[in-house]
């Protein structure tokens, strides 16, 4: 491998445009599959190393293998996480089976398409009502990812998960908090990793009397059907119902904010693909919302953990190494995408990992998350079609590797429509 690469952890290169910081990506693509880096933990006060993947075979490759690398010892972030912040942040996609897959069998039947039938259904009527807001605020000029990257995946969660609007604010809040916790503006002042915990108690707070309430009377939500469950079937226990939220709110939320943040922003780069897409809706927009998640790629990363030595193309790891997984990266690979750096509306095959490689944690939430996504920008075609962006797009700021990819501010300008307009 090549000498440790310092730049990885350089927050003012995860502050550099995507397209700027994805071509030097693609000379050190060349130089290795994995690279070497280090940090200097705070929790710990040591200074640790890892690897970082660069190629999409690799990637794809420890994705398949849990049992050589795992989710579950220490973390998905690269540094461990010291057991307080487990307690609110140690969800199943920290786990390895059979913890990993007791839980997420227990999610999943909750995930199907046809259990996610009324939730797809109520994500038009959510954008659209997002949408008459947005149409409201500052005469056709607003924040994107304050009008509608934000509010529109965050309030689809809540109402699927039976979270009442008027908590809304305390769950956007705390998740602005949890997803930027390296960003001053969302920290208002305070540390970092308290900020976290106390954002993560607020959560689970909400989250644990919601349950204690469906658990004594059920409704047609999704919490009730984690904490009940007919014909004796498993059921989330009490302390592991505000994990899954919280991770359900966080990651989940993010993947569409994201990428309808950074979709918007690519259209306006590349004015061709937009005409594309938006001449013919229906059938481009599979291919787009695909191609929206391979370019944006909304989390930036995994870690895996070794558990035992093993091989990799051509690097041995022993066990306790740190591998972490770029998607964005991988997904740029041009072994495997043509013209890789090219956003293109119509590309197909597109076998991209925005969702997470193959294996026990890919998203559960894909089907969603595309839903999300397609009806975002066919509403903002069909009821804003001159919706333009006016100004730079702002990264939300992050100590080293951020794990989310996202864009706090996006000013558009558009002409307003009449209100409820799907």
């Amino acid at each position: 491998m090549t000498d440790n690469v310092a730049e990885l952890i350089d927050p003012q290169f995860w502050r550099m445009p995507l397209e700027d910081r994805m071509a030097r990506f693609a000379e050190l693509r060349e130089v290795d599959a994995f690279l070497p880096a280090s940090f200097d933990n705070p929790m710990s006060g040591l200074t640790e190393t890892f690897s970082v993947t660069t190629r999409y075979a690799e990637l794809v490759e420890i994705s398949r293998r849990p049992e050589e690398f795992c989710s579950g010892q220490g973390a998905v972030s690269i540094p461990d996480l010291p057991a307080e912040a487990l307690e609110f942040f140690g969800s199943f996609i920290n786990m390895d089976d059979p913890r990993h897959a007791r839980q997420r069998g227990i999610v999943s039947r909750s995930f199907t398409p046809r259990q996610l039938a009324s939730v797809l259904e109520s994500v038009e009527t959510i954008c659209t009502e997002v949408i008459d807001d947005m149409c409201e605020q500052g005469d056709g000029e607003v924040d994107l990812v304050e009008a509608l990257s934000q509010p529109f995946p965050l309030l689809v969660i809540c109402d699927m998960m039976g979270i009442p609007r008027s908590e809304f604010r305390t769950v956007l809040d705390a998740t602005n908090v949890i997803l930027g916790a390296g960003d001053p503006d969302m920290l208002g002042g305070r540390d970092p990793i308290m900020a976290m915990l106390e954002a993560g108690m607020q959560l689970t707070t909400l989250m644990n009397e919601i349950a204690e309430e469906r658990r004594k009377d059920p409704r047609d939500d999704l919490t009730s059907a984690l904490v009940n469950a007919p014909d004796d079937e498993d059921i989330l226990a009490p302390h592991e119902i505000a994990p899954f939220f919280i991770l359900l709110a966080v990651a989940g939320n993010d993947t569409t904010r994201t990428a309808i943040s950074r979709g918007m922003h690519l259209l306006s780069q590349n004015p061709d693909q937009r005409r594309v897409w938006q001449d013919d809706l229906e059938s481009v927009s599979p291919t787009a919302v695909e191609e929206i998640v391979r370019v944006a790629s909304p989390v930036t990363f995994m870690r895996r953990t070794a558990t035992r030595a093993a091989r990799v193309g051509e690097r041995e790891f022993t066990k306790g190494d740190k591998v972490v997984l770029l998607y964005g990266v991988a997904n740029r690979d041009p072994r495997v995408f043509d013209d890789p750096e090219r956003f293109d509306v119509l590309r197909n095959p597109n076998p991209h990992v925005g969702f997470g490689g193959p294996g026990p944690h890919f998203c559960l939430g894909a089907h969603l998350a595309r839903r999300e996504v397609a009806v975002a920008f066919r509403q903002l075609f069909t009821r804003l079609p001159d919706i333009e962006v006016v100004g730079e797009a702002v990264p939300l700021e992050a100590m080293g590797i951020p794990l989310v990819g996202g864009i706090k501010r996006l000013p558009v300008r558009f002409t307003p429509t009449a209100r409820g307009v799907g």
